[in-house]
């Protein structure tokens, strides 16, 4: 088996050297996150002890936080911890030292979004995607086509199984087959792009 100058196999373990590591990259997002303290973490594991997900991350909160400040973009960015993250902010409410550790995830998401990296075929960040475009050219949301939108690219035959649901709840007139829309839909969308 042939080792690539960037990655030597060691017993099944990758082991990534420096020269690969992308050093601007925590600096990145604690611009982005607001979070100029991130460089400040003592590496306590509260954040990880109060997450209520961090049993089913790949990474728990804190390994995120070593591996950000670390450069360790790639894998960072391509596992499931940050799209499994419920928003709770229980780890930033928890960090002795004042880290907006939500926020950074946020930040990550973000990122995994703009690079295209992030867990393939893995529903969390299409959906985030589908939902922002669609808030991005309407400026509200229309549930049919948002989820019609996102099983189109997720997975279509699960639509499928939806479908005789879908027929009730509109039935039932709790779905519409019109878009709303905002009347300032380009200030919108220029507040957006900001």
């Amino acid at each position: 088996m042939n080792a690539s100058s960037s990655e030597i196999l060691t017993q099944g373990l990758t082991v990534k050297l420096e020269a690969d590591l992308d050093k601007n990259f925590g600096e990145t997002i604690a611009r982005e996150a607001h979070g100029e303290k991130l460089f400040g973490c003592i590496q306590c594991g509260n954040c990880s002890a109060a997450c209520p997900l961090s049993v089913w991350m790949d990474y728990t909160p804190r390994k995120v936080i070593a591996m950000v400040r670390a450069g360790f973009k790639q894998e960072v960015l391509s596992n499931r911890t940050v799209w499994l993250c419920a928003s709770c902010y229980q780890c930033t409410v928890e960090c002795p030292k004042g880290i907006k550790i939500t926020d950074v995830m946020y930040a990550l998401k973000r990122e995994a979004i703009e690079n295209k990296i992030y867990p393939k075929n893995f529903p969390v960040p299409i959906l985030a995607r589908t939902f922002y475009s669609e808030v991005k050219r309407t400026g509200r949301i229309n549930e049919i086509f948002l989820l019609t939108n996102y099983y189109l690219r997720y997975n279509i035959f699960k639509m499928l199984g939806y479908a005789s649901l879908g027929v009730r709840l509109f039935m039932k007139r709790r779905l519409s087959l019109f878009e709303k829309g905002m009347t300032n839909r380009k200030e919108f969308r220029s507040m957006l792009n900001q």
